[in-house]
Parts: structure tokens; sequence; C-alpha cells
């Protein structure tokens, strides 16, 4: 029901027309009459009416002033309009304010109840209308999330956008296609689903807050930020890291999360291209983490040529050298981090390797080890990769540690306590023990010694020299070094114990005493 209120200040007319209209005939309640057009207006101020049916002659407010009034401040109110004046100018002043009837008095009851009868259904259709509107627009709204992400798959995917539809898009987006923002990509690791990649999406946009965009492209997440938030990268990284931990402890999986360099938006798609090959390279990174193009940077002069030499791991874990396994190993992964060989070429020489170490190993677990090398083929990081050997390198050093401590026959014993105690003789040399202390061709015991250790006799002799000196350090840094050298066989030549020592431990005497001192 329509809501009426009647304005005459001629008090039989208005209770006549009251009396006469069959209001809810045509949909409408007569809820207030007023004599005036100030008493009007307060009610209509007060609870605005659908309709106004009013008098055009009034003392201090009168018909035509109401409708200007009323239509500034309430400009929905429909008007009709009563008058004993037929003058065009009336009703003309009352169509510039949308007033389309205009009745001459004296009327009947026919002629107003039609004039309601319009008005009412003209209300309706408006009513029609707005909630039309209000329905798409809420459809809209339900729609633009989806529009965005569509709008930012297409920017970093193929889509070429002109200037009038990047104008369109400012508006959509309702942000300055000039700023600078950075892409997020996230990448999970192991196998996914939409709800997976849906909560990575909603974590993300609660713990940044400034998420501007995101979608899906495939099985990744992509995220667009604007950089004036997060100008810090120290800071976005560890609000990123914040994502990574929330994602594991709720799914227990991990996620690596790419971070363009801030660029403005119309360059999306080299920004996306971007974190893509910072994506490819987190196989030569930790496991699940955060890239940056930075991370990527390979140093000037670097190259990447890698030489494969199986024996170099294979020789110390077949004699069961723990230490040496560890660092062979270390050299191998390192190697392979620092040539950035394709993906495929880099576990084309896991592979390799892995096969050497298996031949190493009792053969009756040769068949199960086999079985395992599908498994390299599908990892996705070097560090994984570098785990399975681990895993391999040390069961298979420990075993032949344990068989070659009893295998080492009485002559190689007698040479490794022959070297133990002439470890300070500068003289001590293969030639010597079998010369003057074994008596026995010295070419025959060098291939002996290295055959059941696996190593050469000198660099036996070099390697148990540094590890005593080393110790040695550890235990009383304030040894001279020119003193070690002499204790150690380096005669008077300290620089050529320094050499040696840096060679095998990566570092000068004097910065080794300075890191053990350290802790």
């Amino acid at each position: 029901m329509y809501k009426v209120l009647l304005v005459d200040d001629e008090r039989i007319i208005l209770d006549g027309i009251s009396q006469m209209v069959d209001w809810p005939a045509v949909q409408t309640e007569l809820y207030g009459t007023a004599q005036n057009g100030l008493q009007a207006y307060e009610k209509i101020v007060e609870n605005t009416p659908d309709i106004v049916v009013s008098d055009i002659r009034m003392p201090g407010l009168d018909g035509l002033e109401l409708v200007a009034k009323t239509h500034a401040s309430h400009p929905h109110v429909k008007f009709v309009l009563l008058s004993g004046f037929g003058e065009f100018e009336y009703a003309n002043r009352a169509m510039q304010y949308g007033v389309k009837h205009y009745l001459l008095k004296p009327t009947d009851e026919s002629k107003i109840t039609d004039a309601l009868k319009e008005l009412t259904e003209e209300l309706e259709q408006k009513q029609r209308i707005d909630s039309f509107v209000r329905d798409m627009k809420q459809r809209f709204e339900r729609v633009v999330p989806h529009v965005k992400e569509q709008i930012l798959k297409e920017f970093v995917t193929n889509k070429t956008y002109g200037q009038r539809d990047l104008e369109e898009y400012r508006t959509l987006l309702q942000y300055d296609l000039d700023q600078p923002v950075r892409l997020l990509l996230c990448h999970l690791e192991g196998k996914t689903d939409y709800e997976h990649q849906f909560a990575v999406k909603n974590i993300a946009e609660d713990l940044l807050h400034t998420t501007l965009l995101s979608t899906t492209i495939g099985d990744q997440v992509l995220l667009l930020i604007s950089h004036t938030e997060f100008p810090d990268l120290e800071l976005l990284q560890s609000r990123v890291q914040e994502i990574r931990r929330t994602f594991s402890l709720y799914y227990k999986m991990d996620v690596t999360i790419a971070i363009s360099d801030p660029e403005p938006i119309i360059r999306a798609r080299q920004l996306y291209r971007e974190t893509l090959q910072c994506l490819n390279y987190r196989f030569y990174l930790d496991e699940s983490g955060i890239i940056t193009r930075k991370d990527t940077f390979v140093p000037e002069g670097s190259s990447n040529e890698f030489t494969f030499d199986e024996e170099r791991l294979a020789m110390p874990v077949r004699s069961g050298h723990r230490e040496e396994s560890r660092l062979a190993l270390a050299e191998f992964i390192n190697g392979l981090k620092k040539a950035q060989l394709s993906i495929d070429m880099t576990k084309s020489y896991a592979i390799q390797q892995y096969a050497a170490l298996i031949r190493i190993a009792d053969p009756d677990r040769m068949k199960d080890a086999y079985t395992k090398i599908p498994e390299i083929a599908e990892m996705n990081t070097l560090q994984s990769i570098h785990t399975f050997l681990e895993e391999a390198v040390k069961e298979i050093t420990e075993r032949n540690y344990e068989r070659n401590s009893i295998k080492y026959n009485a002559i190689i014993r007698k040479v490794i306590e022959i070297i133990d105690e002439q470890l300070g003789n500068s003289e001590l040399s293969l030639n010597l023990v079998a010369h003057e202390m074994l008596y026995m061709n010295a070419d025959y015991l060098g291939k002996l010694f290295k055959k059941e250790t696996g190593e050469k006799f000198s660099n036996y002799v070099m390697r148990v020299r540094i590890q005593r000196a080393s110790k040695l350090m550890a235990a009383d840094p304030d040894t001279k070094i020119f003193e070690m050298a002499e204790m150690f066989g380096f005669g008077d030549n300290p620089q050529y114990f320094s050499q040696v020592f840096k060679k095998q431990m990566g570092c000068t005497p004097s910065e080794y005493i300075r890191k053990t001192t350290a802790f």
C-alpha cells in the first residue's frame, strides 16, 4: 500500500476527498492531511509519503512552492495537483518538477482515482526496475572478483590491451596502473587440488591485507600486491614466510613462493615470466622457500660446465672414509648447483653417480637399490636429490668401513702404524717405508695401499697430518703455525703447511683458529 498525503486549505474539500476516494482500491492509504504547504512539508520530512495530492492556491507555501521544495529534498515523491484555475502557466511550472497529473477543480472521484492508479503503476514499475537493478548490482558484485581474476590471468598470459581497455580496467580495479606492484607466484609442492589453491589464496589475502588481485593459473596461485604497502623486501619476505608456515600448519604441505621485482601493473606479463623463471630455479634452492630474482643471479665469470668424475665420490665410499665421502658428495652437489645445467641433465648426473654407488654396495642389495633410480627422476629439487644420495653414501660407506677395518691385511696395518709414528718426519715417503722399513717394492706397496684404503699413500699422509693439525688448533689455539709445521712433517716450511691446509680445509690456519675460538 502506497502512502498518500492530502493537502488543501479548505477543510470541506479535505474531508470530501478523504471520504470520496476508495483508497485501498488503488493500493493506497491516506495516512495524513495538511491545510497549508508549510504543514505539509513538515509531514513530508517527518514521515515521507509516496504520493501527495495538493491544492495549488494555499497561504504560506503554495502547491507549486511545495512541489519545488519537496523535489529538492525528496525527489522520489509523486504529486497530483488540484486547482480551480486552468492557466497553462501553472501546469508548465509543475511539469518542470516531473508532475504529470494536474486536475481542475471541481474534480470527481474517478479523475483522482485514475491519477492515483497511474501513479501507483508507475511506482510499481519503478520498484520492479529498482529491484532488478539491485539484483544486477548484487550479481555483478559477486561476479567482480571472478572478473578481476580473469583480467589478471589475461594480463599475465597472452592478451594484448589497448589504451582504452587499460582505462576501463583502471576504473574497474580502482588502482593507478602506473603505480608499482609485485607479483607473488605460489607453487604447492606435491599432489594438490583446488582446495589447497583456495586455502593459499585466502591465507595470503588475510595476512597481506593489500592484495589487489589474485587468481589461479594451472596448479599455481598468483597474487598481485601494492609495492607501496611493502616497499621493504625483507618485511614482505617475512610476511610471505608467515603464509608458508600457516599453510603448512593446516595442510602439512610446503609451498614455494616467487616474488617479482616492483613494476607498473601494465608490465604484469613480464613480471609473471620473471616469477616463473624464479620457480624454475627452485630446483637448485632449498626445497620450498622464497625466491626473488636476486636469488637466481649467476655471478659474472661463472660457467655452466660440469666435470663429472664418479670415482671422486666412489673411492672414499669404497674405502669406508666417512668424512671424505661426505665432502666428496658435497663437492658433487655444489658443482651441479654452480653449473645450473638443465634439470634433466642434472638428474642424469645424479642417476649416474647413484649407479656408481650401487656397484659398490653388497650384491644382495643391488637389485633393491636399482628400483629406486626412478625416484631421482621424480624429485623436484637438488636438495631432495642430495638427501637421497646422502643416505645411500652413509649406508654404503658405513658398511665398507666395518668391512675394511677387518679386511686390511697385516702389511697395510703396519704401514698405517708407521705413518702414525713418523707423522712428524719431513722425510716420510712411500720409498722410505717400503725400502728402509718393510724391505718391499715401493710400486707394489703403493698399489696395495691404494687398493686397501682407496687413497694414494701421499694423499693419506697429507690428510692425516692436516686432520691432526686441525685438532691441535682446536685444542690449543696458541700453538704457533711454524711449530705445527715442524710437528707434522713440514719441516721449516710453514708457508707450504699453510698452502696444504687451505687446500684441504678451505681456509688458512689463522682463519681456522679464529673460527674455532669464535665458538
